[in-house]
């Protein structure tokens, strides 16, 4: 069956379509009904139905043959270890873990915060609570004090599992005056917390609310899976809010392991046995979804890896991951593959390795620039299939689907719709915009299984931020259009639209024309405020390892590229070059923080930055283009 006839199935009859996929998981129970429409707009998927994720993760796999099998491969080329864990041990290392959480209190809708590296305990903790029917909340490892306590604040956990400290490139980030910094300013501080000794730095332990995370799994009694309704919280990961209060995005049980168990191999082609590596961090959604569940549920084995792209400690770090453990999917973000290619733009350390195991790329994170594309294409000489999707989606909403058929690949687009999302584009007042005119992506409700139901306790936020803008439509919040052949282009977030003198142009667009130009290795785009048009684009460039050139001939060929790309109309004249973009720790480019200070407007220090100091130099660069620069509160 065609991706298009697949595509059209599961719209006409989703209820078939999903019930058909959830014969890959075991059930406890049956569901009722396959989907419960009664409370629209909030759908839930198999209610009444009952199943234990960890067990499908995990102890179907021991009983059915693959107890042996590599489940886990921690390659951490920051301590210069590597360690393996068949299914059989993961499952027992998981049961003694479930059993300390069991023996301090927490029980069946308990939310218990993880709080740590890029280490395998951290996977082992979130399919611990998943054992027991715990909520887990994953947040990122180092995170500010501050933001911690709101989580906190907000998950009321139990229990808290953390680590002693991470590590980067250079340096070791203590964990431990973080976390206690954050449970001082909490509301509702934990009960306990469980804490993982690392031999690069020693954590002191509080008595009676802090415990050795060795001796209390050493010590444990397994627990057994709990199972739990389908419709029950399997986890909730925050993700940045407009208010600066943080939104809890809830994941639940069963459409969550149809949906992700759906995916592997009708999107990324995966089956079992097969090594599947997600270059993320389990603090995102990609490290949910697809290094800990997904690889997990179909019996795959996933790589965790606790490094970077370059700097550890080279830009071949990547291709020595896929030899040595012989990966046959890589996921990653654009920005990684832009920051190899920045330090080995001829691919050398490629042409060192055996990658003769990968059969695909995927990228995902941030739009994927044509020239990253072509340059992964040209020197990896796979599939490199650029797909969107988002946290509150939690798996791909347009791939090109190697599973099913391998389309077409348009550099730019992440091909089309997914099975189960019906996407439309948008006008202003909500009717359906023609072929190639931009508009607000929106998908037409009900969300396919996996799909956020709902904000934790905060239904009337939901409503407000995703559903309320086009009634009977999920608003994604980004901007782009659906050309002739049903593919999506998706240009920029909505608010990245900018209006120059009445007309409407995607910041995305000029990237594409900016990122073009041989010398630049990445950019970003937004607008400005002016008097006269409105909104101007402003251009911030990050130049290739070794290249050379003239200030001067370089911004006159940029904005040759981008006036010969989209026309005049766009009046693109700012642009300057810098040595760094200001971007998350998941690698996206905080344009709304830079469009703040170009224009003069209050702004905060975004807590996920991956470095503060690099808004320095965009000051600078804002203020030799002419724009006012107010520091942070």
């Amino acid at each position: 069956m065609t991706h298009a006839e697949l595509h059209q199935r599961s719209l006409e009859d989703p209820e078939t379509f999903w019930a058909e996929a959830a014969g890959a998981i075991d059930w406890d129970r049956r569901w009722d009904r396959v989907l419960d429409d009664s409370g629209a707009p909030f759908y839930r998927w198999f209610p009444g139905g009952r199943l234990n994720t960890c067990h499908n993760a995990l102890d179907r796999h021991v009983d059915g043959g693959r107890a042996d099998q590599v489940a886990l491969i921690h390659d951490s080329p920051v301590t210069g270890t590597i360690r393996r864990w068949t299914y059989r041990e993961l499952r027992d290392e998981v049961a003694r873990l479930a059993g300390v959480l069991v023996a301090r209190g927490v029980t069946k809708g308990d939310r218990v915060i993880v709080y740590m590296p890029m280490v395998p305990e951290a996977a082992m903790a979130m399919l611990a609570c998943a054992r027991i029917g715990a909520i887990h909340s994953v947040v990122f490892g180092g995170f500010a004090a501050a933001e911690l306590a709101k989580r906190i604040d907000d998950a009321k956990p139990k229990m808290i599992l953390s680590a002693s400290c991470g590590i980067e490139p250079g340096r070791i980030v203590e964990y431990k005056p973080l976390l206690d910094a954050a449970i001082e300013a909490a509301e509702h501080p934990p009960e306990s917390t469980l804490i993982l000794a690392r031999e690069q730095c020693e954590a002191v332990l509080i008595e009676d609310r802090d415990y050795d995370w060795a001796s209390e799994v050493a010590d444990a009694e397994p627990a057994d899976c709990v199972p739990v309704e389908a419709t029950d919280p399997l986890y909730i990961l925050y993700t940045s809010g407009t208010t600066g209060q943080p939104k809890g995005i809830v994941r639940d049980h069963g459409g969550h392991a149809v949906a992700l168990a759906w995916s592997m191999p009708n999107i990324y082609d995966t089956h079992p046995g097969e090594v599947f590596w997600a270059a993320s961090d389990v603090g995102w959604v990609v490290g949910h979804s697809y290094i800990v569940y997904a690889p997990l549920l179909i019996g795959a084995t996933t790589v965790l890896f606790e490094g970077k792209p370059v700097g550890t400690p080279d830009a071949g770090t990547f291709w020595r991951v896929i030899e040595r453990h012989a990966v046959s999917t890589l996921f990653t973000a654009p920005t990684a593959f832009r920051a190899i290619r920045k330090e080995d733009p001829e691919g050398r350390f490629i042409e060192q390795s055996d990658l003769s195991s990968l059969r695909a790329l995927f990228l995902a994170g941030e739009r994927c620039d044509p020239e990253t594309l072509h340059w992964a294409e040209d020197r990896l000489g796979v599939p490199v299939i650029d797909h969107w999707w988002q946290t509150e989606t939690g798996w791909p909403v347009a791939a090109n689907c190697l599973g099913l058929e391998r389309l077409p690949v348009k550099a730019g687009s992440p091909t089309r719709a997914v099975p189960g999302y019906d996407v439309r584009v948008l006008d202003s007042d909500g009717n359906e915009q023609p072929d190639g005119e931009i508009g607000a992506i929106v998908i037409k409700l009900p969300l396919p299984p996996g799909c956020l139901p709902t904000l934790w306790q905060a239904d009337d936020r939901y409503r407000s931020a995703y559903l309320e803008r086009y009634p009977g439509y999920y608003l994604t919040g980004d901007a782009g259009i659906k050309d002739d052949d049903g593919y999506l282009w998706i240009m920029s977030r909505i608010d990245d639209v900018i209006n120059v003198a009445g007309h409407r142009l995607s910041t995305g667009e000029m990237e594409e024309a900016l990122a073009g130009h041989p010398a630049v290795a990445e950019c970003a785009v937004f607008g400005v405020r002016d008097a006269l048009k409105g909104e101007l684009p402003l251009g911030l460039v990050v130049l290739k390892d070794g290249v050379d050139c003239d200030a001067e001939t370089l911004r006159a060929e940029l904005i040759a590229r981008v006036r010969e790309s989209i026309g005049p109309v766009a009046a693109f004249k700012l642009v300057a070059a810098v040595d760094r973009l200001p971007k998350t720790r998941s690698g996206k480019i905080l344009r709304g923080t830079m469009k703040s200070i170009a224009d003069g407007r209050e702004w905060t220090m975004p807590a996920t930055i991956d470095d503060p100091a690099i808004l320095d130099e965009v000051q600078a660069a804002l203020l030799h283009l002419g724009y006012a620069v107010e520091e942070p509160e």
